[in-house]
């Protein structure tokens, strides 16, 4: 995407937010426009193909915090001039005089300087000094009269998918197919963005440099080139499968490894499966987002992840007289010893009952027995607690309560 690109676009617009929503609430509109317009729900659609193809554009610079608030500042800088204008009375092509022109009366180069330097770090007074500005707004290198690497390379976005696992499958570790519709180099032309038989030419004038440099008095100024969008190319026969973008939306298939004992809302970060760079950059990042569903039996302990929970219920007693007690693991059944004098709620640890540890290790099952009280009893039954009651009289549990 060039600069002049982000001025033109609305993000905020495209997803259905405001200027002022929140990461989340940006997250939340884009996978609800990306779902309902999804090319699996709408095969042969082009119109909901390229909607979908435009709210994953504005998602992956607006999930970006560096991205986001690039876009946001470069906007508020040309907003009063217009697309491709700056304050003060800069046209689009910084002319001297005319409509859209220079305008000395209206301009004021410590304004401009003072609107961007907190967030752009803007150089002195001079040629040089706005060189810096638009270098830190267009990507490093950009400098008044200078070059820079052409804007067509650019490192690829991040993606973040999500996935659902068993509890038993997040203890031990498994390997999940997961299937993820994004913008991807387009197969037809290989990312070059020109028809299968043709390649892109160096753009004429900006020389392949993506910025074209203009003289206004004491100053000079760079702009992205317009005949080619800063890409520093020209395509003359565009492919028709991304329209020249050498991007597409393409749905396919990763098997993701999913390391032992991940807990849930883990974020498991898949370097390279993002989206592909542009102009040779590296792609971006692949995150997942592990979501782990509950098990009816285990848990996890709050102080340490690798150690199992587990709570089984026990008759007074055994609690009283001491048991031996068969109980469930993860993969099979341990025989636990209480003793006698037992109290309700008391916690015993089976060693190397929990979670593998990355170093080979495991970690422990942490076993809370706990009383259970029958809701019905017998006459039988009844009358034997009745004489256990009278027995043992003498000792009072609240003693030291009062």
């Amino acid at each position: 995407m060039t600069e002049r690109e982000w001025i033109e676009k609305d993000f905020y617009k495209e997803l259905g937010v405001s200027s002022e929503a929140t990461a989340d609430e940006i997250k939340k509109a884009y996978r609800k426009l990306a779902r309902t317009l999804h090319p699996d729900k709408n095969p042969g659609d082009a119109k909901a193909e390229a909607r979908f193809k435009a709210v994953g554009e504005a998602y992956s610079v607006l999930s970006d915090t560096e991205k986001r608030r690039q876009y946001d500042e470069t906007r508020k800088l040309f907003a009063s001039g217009g697309a491709g204008g700056f304050p003060g009375g800069f046209g689009s092509g910084y002319s001297g005089g005319g409509s859209g022109g220079f305008n000395s009366s209206d301009f004021d180069l410590n304004d401009l300087l003072n609107r961007t330097r907190a967030g752009q770090g803007a150089g002195g007074a001079g040629a040089g000094g706005l060189g810096g500005l638009f270098g830190d707004l267009f990507g490093s290198g950009a400098r008044a009269g200078g070059t820079r690497p052409s804007s067509q390379s650019r490192r690829g976005a991040d993606v973040e998918s999500e996935i659902s696992l068993g509890f038993g499958d997040a203890v031990r570790g498994a390997t999940v197919a997961l299937r993820l519709t994004s913008p991807a180099r387009c197969e037809s032309c290989g990312g070059t963005g020109a028809k299968v038989g043709s390649t892109p030419r160096t753009c004429p004038t900006c020389s392949g440099v993506g910025l074209v440099t203009r003289n206004q008095g004491a100053f000079a100024f760079s702009e992205p080139c317009r005949d080619c969008r800063g890409t520093g190319r020209i395509i003359d026969d565009p492919c028709p499968e991304c329209g020249g973008d050498g991007i597409s939306p393409r749905t396919r298939t990763l098997n993701v490894r999913i390391p032992a004992g991940v807990t849930d809302g883990k974020r498991i970060r898949i370097k390279g499966q993002g989206e592909p760079g542009r102009g040779g950059a590296p792609a971006g990042d692949l995150y997942v987002v592990v979501h782990v569903t509950a098990d009816k039996l285990f848990g996890r302990s709050e102080r340490n992840s690798d150690d199992l929970t587990l709570k089984v219920p026990v008759t007074y007693p055994e609690l009283a007289l001491g048991a031996s007690l068969t109980v469930p693991t993860l993969d099979g059944k341990v025989t636990l010893k209480v003793p006698a004098g037992t109290s309700s709620g008391r916690t015993f640890r089976v060693r190397g009952r929990g979670v593998q540890k990355s170093t080979g290790a495991n970690g422990d099952l942490l076993v809370t027995v706990e009383v259970a009280v029958p809701s019905e009893l017998d006459e039988e039954a009844t009358a034997a607690l009745k004489n256990y009651a009278e027995s043992t009289k003498s000792f009072d549990p609240r003693a030291g309560l009062l």
